[in-house]
């Protein structure tokens, strides 16, 4: 990583807020756990809690629109630097993006009906501020191939308006067009970003010869991504099952052709390369469960969609979280036993989540309290693992 940064003025700041993953990262993880776990303590009816617009719409808003666009701001705040050469926000500009999601998380849990305006005010716009604060560096300096990040956010932060349309007296239908959109969304980014870093990452750590794509496969498999999120958004305004299914078919199988030739197997003895390759394996077992499901079996659509939120999307932020972190504040990309746990623990989640639930649906309540309590134990562990790495300055005494 270039110097780009004036060392001197950084150590004014606080180590947390030097760089976008640190926070972001840092305090999405924590959210990651404690919102979990107080879905599970809602739903054995441990505790009541009545958040903005019920507990159910809570839980599917907050775990795409809280927690996972947290990482993505915190992702693409770094990302942005090391592609542009220009700093990125920090200190604070970074210390109001933070807040700003943090109060967004407050008053749409703790806020009254009458909030409701405020609180989706403060929760649409941080995603568009994201977006500016990358695209701004990007377009400086005319680097158009990343300025794909800026139409997938302005989308995302459509999708989030779609989740609060019922409350202002829409059709209740949106409030689902907006959590399977942003989740097809997000997989698609995932599939992108794993598509560009894994065949290096897999290279990298077995030193192995790096797997080349083969163009029609990238192209055909992310744009598949793209005809599931249209059919999904138009499932009920129209009989789209059998095409839908044929769709969701088609994308796993190209999605499993691509990561078949990564090579998952050399990556085995390699915690951060394996665990991105098998959470990126939840990409085809998911549009497979989706297609299963529109094709008429006994297989819900959370159950599916699941599969892409808690597999894909989870397994992903983890693996790339720990990677990023770790090579962001100078540390040798190797993870120790608790790491190790924690990459098995959102594995097994995901696969109890949904493969499990899908083969016996009538233990659900049960299933579902133990996917939840792995997915705190993985996140729970990078909290407890990475908190003195993100709020301590780099190894190497270098700015970031």
């Amino acid at each position: 990583m270039l110097n780009i940064v004036d060392n001197q003025q950084e150590q004014k700041i606080t180590p947390l807020l030097r760089l976008g993953f640190r926070p972001f990262f840092l305090f999405g993880s924590l959210f990651a756990t404690l919102s979990i776990a107080l879905w599970l303590l809602t739903l054995k009816g441990v505790v009541s809690v009545e958040p903005l617009n019920g507990m159910l719409w809570w839980h599917s808003h907050e775990m795409l629109f809280g927690f996972t666009a947290a990482i993505i701001a915190g992702f693409l705040l770094t990302a942005v630097q090391t592609w542009t050469n220009i700093p990125s926000i920090k200190g604070g500009q970074l210390l109001f993006l933070v807040c700003l999601w943090g109060l967004a998380r407050l008053l749409i849990l703790f806020g009254t009906a009458s909030m409701l305006p405020l609180a989706m005010i403060t929760d649409l716009v941080f995603l568009p501020l994201t977006a500016f604060f990358v695209g701004q560096r990007v377009i400086r300096i005319r680097q158009y191939r990343n300025l794909i990040f800026i139409p997938v956010l302005v989308l995302m932060s459509v999708m989030n308006l779609f989740t609060y349309l019922p409350s202002l007296g829409f059709d209740s239908a949106w409030q689902a067009r907006g959590t399977h959109g942003m989740t097809l969304l997000v997989t698609f980014l995932v599939a992108f970003l794993g598509g560009r870093v894994i065949p290096m990452f897999t290279a990298n750590g077995t030193k192995t010869t790096k797997v080349l794509p083969i163009k029609w496969l990238e192209i055909s498999a992310l744009a598949s991504l793209v005809v599931v999120l249209v059919l999904l958004l138009l499932k009920d305004v129209g009989d789209f099952n059998m095409l839908t299914s044929i769709a969701c078919l088609t994308a796993a199988l190209l999605h499993a052709i691509r990561q078949w030739r990564w090579r998952i197997w050399v990556t085995l003895t390699v915690p951060l390369v394996w665990s991105l390759h098998f959470t990126m394996l939840f990409i085809p077992i998911g549009l497979g469960l989706l297609s299963l499901h529109f094709f008429g079996a006994n297989i819900t659509l959370s159950t599916a969609i699941h599969s892409l939120t808690v597999g894909a999307i989870g397994g992903m932020i983890l693996a790339m979280m720990s990677r990023v972190s770790l090579g962001h504040t100078g540390r040798m990309l190797q993870v120790g036993k608790l790491m190790s746990v924690a990459f098995f623990a959102i594995v097994i989640s995901a696969i109890v989540r949904s493969i499990v639930l899908a083969i016996w649906p009538q233990w659900t309540i049960q299933f579902w309290v133990l996917a939840g309590c792995l997915w705190c134990l993985a996140f729970g562990l990078f909290f407890f693992k990475y908190l003195p790495v993100l709020s301590a300055p780099r190894v190497d005494g270098r700015p970031g």
